[in-house]
């Protein structure tokens, strides 16, 4: 399913005369104004699958950005706009084959970040209150308690309740679902299979950081399963070769200039995986 067909761009001239109608002020950036124009990158179309590639300050994080700006869809971390970056979306183009719907989203490395950072303090939560837990069940199974009235009958039940099972049980039973499970690079991945569900266009930020290999192998797998059987659309911003070899990608390489097509074998990110590898081929067999 293809809802974005193409996006545009202000390319070089017309950023120019945005600058020549505007009263001069003092600005320490014009940001988003002269990044993406450097790589004579105006216009993108997009596949089911659309993969931006390029080295930090290539400009793909930025284009995801104001892509996500212009289309409207639904972030969770708040997004430092700059004072430019408004006037840099009006003078953006879209064109849609399908009506963008709204649980479409972006995902950033922050959204992911805060999510593990969540999981972690309400681990930690947990586990204060199993050892809490701890306490009480001691407390519980060896004390000589009496019910004197209705207003005991909760205690009750944890004096039976601690009386009839052991410890572990007990807290298990207290704390039912446990987070501290899942590790960061699970959590990370538990974040995705949330946010992403069927009809929907979903820009992902370089969602390989805090995935391990083989998590991102896990995240292909997942990504291309929902483009194929779910009607979803995903333009994905990475130098990950898992993720750039993703089937069907189109892959812009945003370190030309201009920018241009690539096929994932070409990049040189995935090279120097390729080059590093054929050295210690024998060291494999």
């Amino acid at each position: 399913m293809i809802y974005l067909k193409s996006f545009t761009f202000p390319n070089a001239d017309r950023e120019f005369n945005f600058f020549m109608d505007i009263k001069r002020t003092c600005y320490d950036s014009y940001y988003p104004f002269k990044i993406l124009s450097k790589q004579d990158l105006d216009r993108l179309d997009f596949d089911v699958v659309t993969i931006l590639y390029g080295g930090n300050g290539s400009g793909k994080s930025t284009a995801l950005n104001v892509i996500a700006e212009k289309t409207g869809i639904r972030r969770d971390s708040v997004y430092n706009k700059s004072n430019f970056f408004p006037d840099y979306v009006k003078l953006c183009g879209m064109n849609t084959e399908e009506d963008i719907t709204e649980n479409s989203r972006i995902i950033t490395s922050d959204d992911v970040f805060d999510y593990m950072l969540n999981i972690r303090n309400l681990n930690e939560g947990i586990d204060f209150k199993r050892e809490e837990l701890f306490d009480e069940y001691l407390d519980a199974k060896y004390s000589r308690f009496q019910m004197k009235s209705m207003d005991d009958y909760e205690q009750l039940k944890k004096v039976n309740n601690s009386r009839r099972k052991t410890q572990s049980r007990f807290v298990r039973a207290e704390l039912m679902d446990n987070v501290r499970e899942y590790s960061n690079g699970e959590s990370a991945f538990l974040y995705f299979t949330e946010k992403i569900g069927e009809n929907g266009l979903y820009l992902l930020d370089e969602p390989e950081n805090s995935l391990s290999p083989k998590r991102q192998m896990e995240l292909v797998r997942f990504l291309e399963e929902s483009a194929r059987f779910f009607r979803c659309q995903f333009i994905i911003s990475t130098h990950s070769p898992f993720l750039l070899s993703m089937k069907g990608a189109r892959i812009y390489n945003l370190d030309e200039n201009p920018v241009s097509i690539r096929r994932w074998t070409e990049l040189e990110n995935v090279r120097t995986y390729y080059d590093f590898f054929k050295r210690h081929e024998n060291e494999f067999l």
